[in-house]
């Protein structure tokens, strides 16, 4: 009878089955006819012809029919009869649904009966059920236990540990305590708090039992051993089907107690050390191999079997790891437990022949070393301090380990992770050596060689010399999530373990790289011999095949290592600078050698046999040496302070034969990768470096001059912005080690005018001129003017904008016309959102950093201007009609406010009412009801820093009144406006986009830190509760529920202020508004919400208010009507 449905059955008409089921509980005998009907229901319903219309009636039918008391009868007689798949899981979640939600409303009678029948069909069926319907009846059992156990339900526990015990059974007594577990531990929602810390207090009671029985009595029985202290040494015993079938089941259930018992005394040694043996199964290639020379099928799924025990073995061992809070008497355990590793390690990387292990590595199942690289990953980061100080375990033998297992891995991703690994290593040993905690000799001593050895073979592994078959795997065009290809991933994350190694041992990491570079550059640097000049311009005459390779392998190293030997330039600057003086002068000299040999010969325009290939690898290398050398502008910058001292000649040849390389590049005939170098190495020459004599080198008169010059052709916006930059930095910022009376301000203040000037003369001809009107300009002609000035003249107000007055003097004076031009053409643009766009950025940041420079009367007009043409009808168009350009406008425009409102002084105080009043009667409006995030939050940051700066604004302070703290309150003005905002803030709260709910739910309890806004008087005695009501409301609807720690505590924060009317008058009136709950469970609600007064003990009480008031609700809406609720 529990056999697949067979072909035998005939359809019942679809209105027929569907007047049974309606009708099936009018009678004893329609049992059978019920089921047919059901069955025929179920078939029509999963069949491919069955419309979605005729399914919703369906299921319409279906759900009707178990919301019926007494469906349940129905259910158990088709469990039992039928054969249908679908007809028994429809069954059993009728059941669950009757379990979960209706249970109250079921009389004891029908409980008992249903706690009867539901094992006793279990036990009869369980090996003759599809695995999954089994799996769903165990959950319905343990449903009912969740509910009843112990009290109704006393026997729920021991029968599970009795299955176990019964050979027959053992499978499915292993289900159901891993379900137990599951569902149990760590239970959902449906059930009260009490309920909760009950069910876990009873579980914990039957922990060292379950424990004793599944590693004593099941899992050692199955090894076979006869002592477990020889387990290690002997051979992995054969299991068959069956064995290895209740090994996996053990495992299983040990993984998930482990993830919620605490460590403690039931975790013992002999425990650990069954789990260990297992762990071995997984690196035991002999039984995969014999699985695969016997050759039959079923072989083989026993070898996968096996490496499936393994893999569930280092589970239960990465669960134990991940608790970093160990007990003392653990420790012990620990010690064992990283033996047991070491031991396994060199089980799984045991050879001397590389290929082997690696051969090994890869034979072996990809999640077992997946959970065995996770595994070390834990061991080095939460426990390797407690470790290393045992003698008993060989920290330096497992290094070796690690690399050899590192070196080995068959995977990039493998790969990737072990080298994750090094790095949590090596920032162990970086921050044991600054915090003192070991003697730095003694340490670096003891790992000195391993620390080289992975240095070395890290290097190795980024060069195609070394390493081409792997390399040439990785992809380097598809960009992944953090933008970069996999081998730019492989590159960075090899450079990070490089540049750590280099901070522990400097000396050993650069008599490394540096003889490694240098080959590769001598390579570089002979390529001059190989050019000839032909009719079309130079060529690269390295034709052969074999010689191309070999030159594309060796710029690809040249590339990397010009990265790595970038990437080490912090380790020669500040208190090492001398020390390491003459090694970073010999990089430095060496890449600006490199950079203008390149420059020369024009290796970017050179053609080649291989045009595809060698090319990109010449401009790479190029692009590299520049990027390298900018690495090291912080080092230049030291000796440029260094040299003032001595004037030498030799840091005045560094700079100028850098910029006789960086000049020929800034071209438009020049490739953007190249180009963009270039810049940046001048942008950093300019700003970090700052050398006196820059601007007087011929090389950078011949870029102030091409720049400024009208008829030379632009370059792509990026770059244009770039050089722009660095000129105007050249003439703006201080002299490093000079006087004021010596910086030269007056001439540098003239250049940087005509500098300006040439930049924006264009823009300055679109100034409407009352005198001579000029000609129409194509307005997409217009646009590109007023783009590509204002990008650059708002790159260098924003990279001035921290710097000293004087230079922030000279650049307004330069940019004064521009920024009057702007304004002039603000109101003719003002329906060009993208053109609005790009005035109110550079407003902006002129706003941000040179307002003290504008003057009070200019940034008045500008700011009047702004409030005059931001009309409501304005707004609405830009906010409604315009898409995101229009809706940045407007943000663009918030920011300009949030700037103004937050400048301390009177200045900017008489704008405060017309602020205001625009945020909240003309943009709130329009925002307040839209679902889009767009606008809020930098309307909502505008009215916080409004607050927050203009405090006084609202609460009038006066000397009285501080002095007389607690008994004369501030005297409030404004208060219209203040509850207007707060209102506003209210409101958002009821909103689901959640980023707005958390920065407001930020600006309140700021407002409350700083200005204590919950202790004004018109917060506490108007608005407080409502607040805490509307959070209240939002933890119960989980609607928030990722801020639910936030919300806990802004509650705590509020209720804090008046915690006797919280107690006395909010609770209670909550609890009477809530609906879902009767006047019972209302008074349980009240008496469980402790009195507490500290922080960690009120939020716990909300939130078990919370949960539990869900949990009544839950309950009462199942419950069927008329029900009498105890």
């Amino acid at each position: 009878m529990w056999d697949r449905p067979g072909p035998g059955l005939e359809p019942v008409s679809p209105t027929l089955a569907g007047g049974f089921l309606t009708t099936a509980l009018l009678t004893e005998a329609s049992e059978e006819a019920s089921l047919r009907a059901l069955e025929s229901l179920m078939t029509e319903f999963f069949h491919d012809c069955t419309t979605n219309e005729r399914k919703r009636e369906i299921e319409e039918l279906l759900n009707n029919f178990a919301q019926q008391i007494g469906a349940w009868r129905f259910c158990l007689y088709f469990l039992s009869s039928t054969r249908n798949d679908y007809v028994m899981m429809y069954s059993l979640t009728v059941f669950e649904n009757l379990i979960n939600k209706m249970w109250l409303g079921v009389p004891s009678q029908d409980k008992m009966e249903i706690r009867s029948c539901l094992p006793k069909l279990l036990l009869a069926h369980h090996k003759t059920l599809p695995y999954f319907i089994r799996n769903k009846l165990c959950k319905v059992i343990v449903d009912i236990g969740r509910q009843d156990w112990p009290m109704f339900y006393h026997d729920f526990f021991t029968n599970i540990l009795q299955l176990i015990q019964s050979p027959v059974t053992t499978p499915l007594g292993l289900i159901m305590l891993k379900t137990t577990s599951e569902e149990l531990a760590c239970p959902r929602e449906d059930l009260s708090v009490a309920r909760k810390e009950e069910l876990r207090k009873l579980l914990l009671e039957q922990v060292q039992t379950v424990l004793g029985l599944l590693t004593g009595d099941l899992l050692s029985n199955l090894l076979q051993s006869p002592s477990s202290a020889k387990l290690l040494n002997q051979p992995i015993p054969i299991l068959d089907v069956e064995s290895e079938y209740i090994c996996s089941l053990a495992l299983e259930c040990l993984a998930h107690l482990f993830s919620w018992i605490p460590l403690s005394a039931s975790i013992t040694p002999s425990l650990l050390t069954t789990i260990f043996h297992f762990a071995r199964f997984g690196c035991d290639i002999r039984a995969r191999k014999m699985a695969s020379v016997n050759g039959s099928s079923q072989n083989c799924v026993l070898g996968q079997e096996r490496g499936r025990l393994g893999v569930l073995a280092m589970s239960c061992i990465n669960e134990l790891m991940s608790k970093n809070c160990v007990p003392m008497e653990f420790e012990e355990y620990l010690l064992r437990m990283f033996q047991q590793t070491f031991y396994l390690l060199q089980k799984i990387t045991k050879d001397n022949n590389a290929h082997t292990v690696k051969s090994r590595l890869e034979e072996l199942d990809e999640s077992y070393i997946e959970k065995f690289t996770d595994f070390l990953r834990l061991f080095v980061s939460v426990h390797l301090r407690r470790i290393e100080s045992y003698s008993q375990f060989p920290v330096v033998e497992f290094l070796t380990l690690l690399f050899k297992y590192t070196f080995h891995q068959p995977t990039h991703e493998g790969y990737f992770s072990c080298l994750d690994i090094w790095t949590l290593f090596l920032d162990y040993l970086t921050s044991k050596i600054k915090s003192r905690l070991g003697d730095k000799e003694a340490v670096l001593n003891r790992y000195e060689d391993a620390l080289v050895l992975l240095l070395t073979e890290v290097l190795n592994r980024i060069q195609f010399r070394y390493n081409q078959a792997q390399l040439e795997e990785l992809d380097d065009e598809t960009l992944d999530d953090d933008q970069q290809t996999e081998w730019q991933r492989y590159l960075r994350q090899s450079l990070e373990v490089v540049a750590k190694v280099m901070e522990l041992l400097p000396t050993h990491a650069f008599s490394t790289l540096f003889p490694v570079l240098q080959d590769n550059l001598e390579v570089y640097l002979g390529l001059q011999q190989f050019i000839v000049t032909s009719a079309s311009g130079h060529r690269l005459n390295i034709t052969a095949e074999n010689d191309c390779r070999r030159l594309h392998c060796s710029l690809r190293d040249l590339s990397s290592l010009l990265q790595a030997v970038g990437r080490l330039a912090e380790y020669f600057i500040g208190d090492v600078f001398v020390v390491r003086f003459s090694d970073a002068l010999t990089v430095v000299e060496r890449l600006v050698k490199v950079t203008l040999y390149g420059s020369q010969i024009k290796l970017y325009n050179i053609e080649t046999a291989v045009p595809s290939v060698l090319k990109p690898d010449l401009i790479d290398v190029h692009a590299q040496s520049l990027a390298a050398l900018q690495a090291y502008s912080h080092w230049l910058a030291q000796y440029c302070s260094e040299a003032h001292r001595q004037n030498t000649q030799q840091f005045v040849t560094l700079i100028s034969t850098t910029m006789d390389a960086v000049t020929p590049l800034i071209s438009t005939k020049v490739q953007d990768k190249l180009l963009l170098s270039a810049c940046h190495l001048l942008v950093s020459l300019a700003t970090t470096v700052r050398p006196v004599f820059l601007i007087s080198i011929p090389a950078v008169q011949k870029v102030f001059n091409r720049i400024t010059d009208a008829s030379a052709q632009r370059l792509v916006d990026k770059a244009q912005v770039l050089v722009c930059r660095a000129l105007s930095n050249i003439l703006l910022l201080p002299w490093p080690n000079l006087p004021e009376n010596e910086q030269q301000w007056p001439v540098r203040s003239i250049n940087h005018a005509s500098l300006i000037s040439a930049l924006s003369r264009d823009y300055h001809n679109l100034k409407p001129n009352a005198v001579a009107p000029q000609r129409k300009m194509p307005l997409d002609d217009t646009k590109v003017i007023i783009h590509q000035t204002l990008s650059v003249l708002e790159d260098i107000v924003e990279n001035i904008s921290g710097e000293s007055t004087k230079s922030r003097q000279i650049c307004y004076q330069s940019l004064q016309e521009s920024v009057q031009v702007s304004l002039a053409l603000f109101p003719a643009f003002i329906h060009q959102s993208d053109v609005t766009d790009e005035m109110l950025s550079f407003f902006l940041t002129l706003f941000r950093g040179l307002r003290v420079q504008m003057g009070v009367p200019f940034t008045e007009q500008i700011i009047q201007t702004f409030l005059n043409m931001f009309t409501r009808e304005q707004l609405a168009e830009s906010i409604l009609h315009e898409g995101s350009t229009g809706c940045r406008v407007v943000e663009k425009f918030l920011k300009i406010l949030q700037v103004v409102v937050q400048e301390p002084g009177q200045v900017f105080k008489p704008f405060l009412p017309s602020i205001i009043s625009l945020c909240m009667e003309q943009v709130y409006p329009i925002i307040a009801e839209r679902p889009s995030p767009d606008v809020k939050a930098e309307l909502f940051e505008l009215l916080f820093r409004t607050l927050h700066h203009n405090w006084r604004y609202f609460f009038k302070s006066t000397v009285l009144a501080s002095v007389q703290r607690g008994i004369a309150e501030e005297q409030m003005e404004n208060e219209p406006q203040f509850s207007a905002i707060m209102q506003a803030f209210g409101q958002s709260f009821l909103q689901p986009d959640i980023h707005l709910f958390k920065q407001n739910l930020f600006y309140l309890e700021t407002l409350n830190t700083k200005q204590k806004l919950y202790h004004k008087k018109i917060f506490r005695t108007t608005m407080l509760f409502q607040f805490v009501n509307v959070l209240l409301q939002v933890l119960v609807h989980k609607s928030h529920d990722l801020l639910q720690e936030e919300i806990g505590i802004a509650i705590y924060n509020m209720a804090s202020v008046d915690f006797d009317g919280f107690f006395a008058a909010f609770l209670p009136e909550f609890l009477t508004s809530c609906d879902g709950v009767d006047a019972n469970q209302k008074n349980v609600l009240g008496r469980n919400f402790k009195m507490d007064r500290d922080l960690p003990s009120f939020t716990q009480s909300v939130h078990r208010l919370v949960n539990d008031l869900r949990y009544y609700r839950l309950c009462n809406d199942s419950l069927p009507p008329g029900t009498v609720k105890l």
